[in-house]
């Protein structure tokens, strides 16, 4: 029987990790949910579930990091969403942003972002988040990881847009 999960999974998403530094822990996990908000101000969202067991951490630090992976780091999608905090941040090589929030060596790109507000919205909390600084992998040869119909996946991206049509989905 299919469900609305089986109908959402037909949009194919970039994948992340969240993390963020509470009460003396790391705390992560994988989310296919992120999405810009503003360029000026520089803001993002993501949402995570009301039921999930870190939602009070996320809701409750001053802030969260972004940080979206590449078409190689799958393992990582699956390492942040299960086991203990510790499991998913074992061997793990980060670099400390601000209020010591991990910022993962080797993603595409990352985000560092003060909480600005949490949302309610039905089953999930909507994280709206600043953006205080960001960085990005400049290794053109590196793709970005999708989530696809319950799959993760990874295509080349050496086939630019035509200048027209790179400006018509910018605005």
């Amino acid at each position: 029987m299919m469900n609305i999960k089986d109908a959402m999974s037909c949009f194919c998403t970039g994948v992340t990790v969240i993390t963020t530094h509470h009460e003396g822990q790391d705390w992560g996990m994988t989310c296919n949910s992120f999405n810009t908000v503003s360029l000026d101000p520089a803001m993002v969202l993501w949402s995570i579930r009301t039921s999930s067991s870190s939602q009070h951490a996320f809701a409750t630090a001053k802030g969260y990091t972004v940080n979206i992976l590449s078409g190689d780091q799958q393992h990582l999608a699956m390492q942040f969403t299960r086991g203990t905090q510790a499991e998913r941040f074992a061997a793990l090589d980060v670099i400390r942003l601000g209020d010591h929030r991990p910022r993962i060596v080797g993603a595409l790109a990352w985000f560092d972002c003060a909480l600005d507000h949490a949302i309610p919205a039905g089953d999930h909390n909507i994280m709206l988040g600043r953006v205080l600084s960001f960085g990005m992998n400049t290794d053109v040869t590196k793709q970005p990881l999708f989530y696809a119909r319950h799959k993760f996946g990874s295509i080349p991206l050496d086939s630019p847009l035509p200048t027209n049509q790179t400006a018509a989905l910018a605005k």
